[in-house]
């Protein structure tokens, strides 16, 4: 049976029961489609999927993208991730449709849901990102951020909905109680965030969320975007500053990486390899094209979005503490929420009366 045959047969398949027991497994898929496997491997988080990649044995590209769940957790995301993209589906967007993968088929494998959905083309942005001296340079950095802007733009005008006050995603707050329960320090980290919420309470639009927007899921040719991938956190309707703040901080967490501590991280001058987060740190903090870049992307995407950019910071904040309260890794967590309180000195009643 060729690709195309399987891709047909697979959206019959769609428009039947969701839920019936005879969803053929990810085997039967893979034998029928004539495809090649290529494992791409599993994600470091507690609650990992494994991605396989279905090639065309005659062209060498690739067809299909497979999620396959390795926990009842990481199922839980798959579905979560396959409804959204068939309700993004159902939207119809024309120009940013394009760039989203397409549902194919929800397949069983040892007991749980693997999501099979279009291959998207284009060059991981985080390819991009770790060669030598990207980073280092203004202008493909610039490139960067205006490919993940432009892709941006895109999506919120297309889904555009009614307007409801500026939010982070909900239950923040209880996610980081629950999780840093022992932690003395947590109840003035929360009432730093409670301030920070009040700040933003800006009436924005409501659309389409990525929910994970850093550059390791996105795709690109040419300085545009072909692709973004990994939609399980987000939702079809939310506050859309949250995809501009995490591409900004998770592009600037990386910087040092490959910078020996102690060292300067080249082409950022000010930037001192050592401490983990200390690139978002002078992001925030430091003098340079970087942090003016960094600022600016924030700054703008709030602008369009009918919200304060003076609240730049206040965002930037509330998305550091989204990042301590939903990610699967307790280390990453931590992390997080101990540069939260590293940036959030002095808090943002104390830098008001400052300025």
């Amino acid at each position: 049976m060729s690709a195309v045959t399987v891709t047909a047969s697979s959206r019959e398949r769609r428009s039947g029961s969701e839920g019936e027991s005879g969803r053929r497994s990810l085997h039967d898929f893979v034998d029928a489609s004539g495809l090649c496997s290529l494992v791409l491997g599993s994600s470091k988080d507690p609650n990992a999927k494994v991605t396989i990649i279905l090639v065309s044995p005659h062209s060498g590209r690739p067809v299909f993208a497979v999620k396959v769940p390795t926990t009842d957790v990481a199922a839980r995301a798959v579905e979560a991730e396959s409804s959204l993209l068939l309700e993004l589906e159902r939207a119809r967007t024309p120009a940013v449709g394009e760039t989203v993968p397409k549902v194919i088929e929800r397949v069983e494998h040892h007991g749980r849901v693997a999501l099979v959905a279009t291959a998207l083309p284009g060059t991981p942005m985080a390819r991009l990102y770790s060669r030598r001296r990207h980073t280092a340079s203004p202008a493909r950095v610039a490139a960067d951020f205006g490919a993940a802007d432009a892709w941006l733009r895109t999506l919120q005008d297309e889904t555009v909905q009614a307007p409801a006050p500026l939010e982070f995603e909900e239950g923040v707050t209880t996610r980081l109680r629950t999780r840093f329960a022992e932690d003395a320090a947590l109840n003035d980290d929360l009432d730093c965030l409670c301030e920070i919420a009040a700040n933003l309470r800006n009436v924005v639009p409501q659309t389409a969320v990525h929910g994970d927007l850093w550059f390791g899921n996105v795709l690109t040719v040419g300085g545009r975007v072909t692709g973004v991938v990994d939609w399980e956190a987000g939702a079809a309707q939310g506050g859309p500053i949250r995809d501009v703040v995490r591409f900004a901080l998770g592009y600037a967490l990386y910087l040092d990486r490959r910078t020996y501590p102690g060292r300067q991280v080249s082409g950022h001058p000010g930037l001192t390899a050592g401490t983990w987060g200390a690139a978002v740190e002078f992001a925030f903090e430091g003098i340079g094209w970087f942090p003016q870049l960094f600022r600016r992307f924030i700054r703008d995407g709030l602008a369009r979005l009918g919200a304060s950019p003076a609240t730049w910071r206040d965002a930037a904040l509330a998305g550091i503490a989204e990042v301590a309260a939903l990610t699967d890794d307790h280390e990453f967590a931590s992390r997080h929420l101990e540069l939260f309180r590293r940036v959030a000195v002095p808090g943002p009643r104390e830098r008001r009366q400052q300025r």
